[in-house]
């Protein structure tokens, strides 16, 4: 037999490092050092109590294998308890958070190491993981769940770095003070949502799905979107559920966000309209009513002007034609705002420190409740990466769509919160000002993402049925305007 023959084996592995080590090694060399020390003899110390070997350390990155998918897992949880135990009373920049990823796959040995791509998922894992943090990969979830008393949180099918094959992956919740809300459940099995995939034309895989029952609605992409946090998180679902009432509703992650792919090559008007004609052609869907929500209005308008044939009414909820870059209203200083918002972006998103993302939720949502806020907050951080959250913000911020507007042919209408701070109801006039099929209706409130107590919402409903049941708007001049009563 060749010297030279590869050995493999099915493995368990487990991947740890350091969330921040380059910052605390900076702020406190030695301390940092030292409390490393501490934790790696604790960490050594459990996973030999759980029939572990670790196959490679350096700096402060531990790879570990074990025989037991059960044993890697309660190993992996019984570190992250106890490190935070040890962490109590310490400050942020004293303190050392692990972020640890669990795969169960094939392995390559060479000496006491270990390599191949069972390995290079744990670490991908690892990466996703928050700071005390577990991640595992679903063929880990596929053998443990129900046979060990722990909670999971799905993060979908994503598309980890160097790794061919898409991976299902949840996290375990460690800390029942830390949960996000629980997912809602409802007991009727038309709000029970079926995910698919398909590609668009570049091949980027798209996540949708389908919920409730009745003639189709299709709801294009917004900021931002997750096809599962969506209806768990007490932001969208109430919206959700009022959308899926009456109709069957197709909705779908975009490019570069949600359960859809992360590493997409372009982000642009003309390729989110592409993915949305991807999505209703892998539903089956010929003819079919087209709702936008902010930015997912120029999606739509382009797309209605592209398939006219194919949508039979366009509502537009709180839409614009013109993004921030291109509106005659912004100055100077507010290009430069915004390109400080984008740096920001990169710089902040995925931070622990929740400061960043909580100035957009202010913004999008004033009133809401600090559960409402948490929950946005934290939505924005797991859907999408920091440099993706920088380019959607900088592509939307140059949409200008007004060469197509008055293209639109079909009875449209549009719906906007009055005081919305985020858009100002001045884009939804101009909007109906171009479009002569049009209905404009302003909703009392501030919130450009309606929330669920908000005054406008129950007009919101009724304006929607009552125009996707029928309701035309024919004018031979001008389009209809209509404010609530309470203006």
């Amino acid at each position: 037999m060749s010297k030279d023959r590869i050995h493999r084996k099915l493995a368990a592995i487990v991947a740890a490092d350091v969330a921040g080590y380059s910052r605390l090694m900076s702020t406190n060399e030695t301390g940092t050092m030292q409390t490393l020390s501490e934790y790696r003899r604790l960490m050594d110390d459990l996973i030999a109590q759980h029939g572990g070997r670790i196959a490679n350390s350096a700096g402060d990155s531990v790879l570990a294998e074990f025989a037991s998918i059960f044993d890697a897992v309660e190993c992996s949880v019984n570190v992250q308890m106890r490190l935070s135990e040890a962490a109590t009373g310490l400050s942020e920049d004293a303190a050392l958070r692990f972020r640890m990823g669990v795969h169960l796959g094939d392995v390559i040995i060479r000496g006491t190491d270990l390599l191949g791509d069972g390995v290079n998922i744990a670490a991908r894992l690892e990466g996703m993981a928050e700071p005390g943090g577990v991640c595992i990969s679903g063929v880990v979830f596929e053998q443990i769940e129900g046979k060990i008393d722990l909670s999971f949180r799905s993060l979908g099918i994503q598309s980890l770095k160097n790794i061919a094959r898409p991976i299902e992956v949840y996290a375990i919740e460690l800390n029942k003070e830390d949960r996000l809300p629980p997912a809602v459940t409802f007991s009727s099995a038309k709000f029970q949502q079926q995910i698919k995939y398909c590609r668009s034309d570049d091949g980027v895989r798209l996540a949708y799905a389908l919920a409730g029952n009745g003639p189709p609605l299709v709801k294009s992409a917004n900021w931002i979107n997750h096809l599962e946090l969506d209806w768990e998180l007490p932001v969208y679902r109430h919206m959700l559920a009022g959308l899926t009432k009456h109709n069957t509703l197709i909705r779908y992650d975009a490019r570069g966000n949600g359960l859809s792919d992360w590493d997409s090559s372009e982000l642009s008007l003309d390729a989110w309209v592409n993915d949305l004609e991807a999505v209703v052609n892998a539903a089956g869907l010929d003819r079919f009513p087209l709702f936008g929500f902010s930015q997912g209005c120029a999606v739509s308008i382009a797309y209605a002007v592209r398939n006219p044939h194919r949508v039979s009414r366009l509502v537009l909820f709180g839409g614009f034609a013109t993004g921030r870059f291109k509106r005659p209203s912004t100055t100077p200083t507010d290009l430069d705002r915004f390109r400080a918002i984008a740096t920001l972006m990169r710089c902040g998103w995925n931070s622990e420190d929740p400061t960043f993302r909580q100035m957009m939720t202010s913004q999008l949502m004033p009133t809401a409740t600090k559960e409402q806020a948490q929950a946005f907050n934290e939505m924005q951080r797991r859907s999408l990466s920091a440099e993706n959250a920088a380019r959607h913000f900088e592509t939307v911020s140059n949409f200008d769509i007004r060469d197509l507007v008055s293209k639109v042919s079909m009875p449209t209408l549009i719906l906007h919160i009055r005081d919305d701070l985020m858009v100002p109801i001045d884009e939804s006039r101009r909007l109906a000002a171009a479009i002569s099929r049009s209905r404009l209706v302003s909703l009392p409130g501030k919130n450009h993402i309606p929330l669920e107590n908000d005054p406008g919402m129950p007009q919101f409903f009724e304006e929607l049925f009552s125009f996707l049941n029928g309701r035309t708007f024919e004018t031979a001049g001008a389009p209809t305007v209509s404010s609530n009563s309470t203006a």
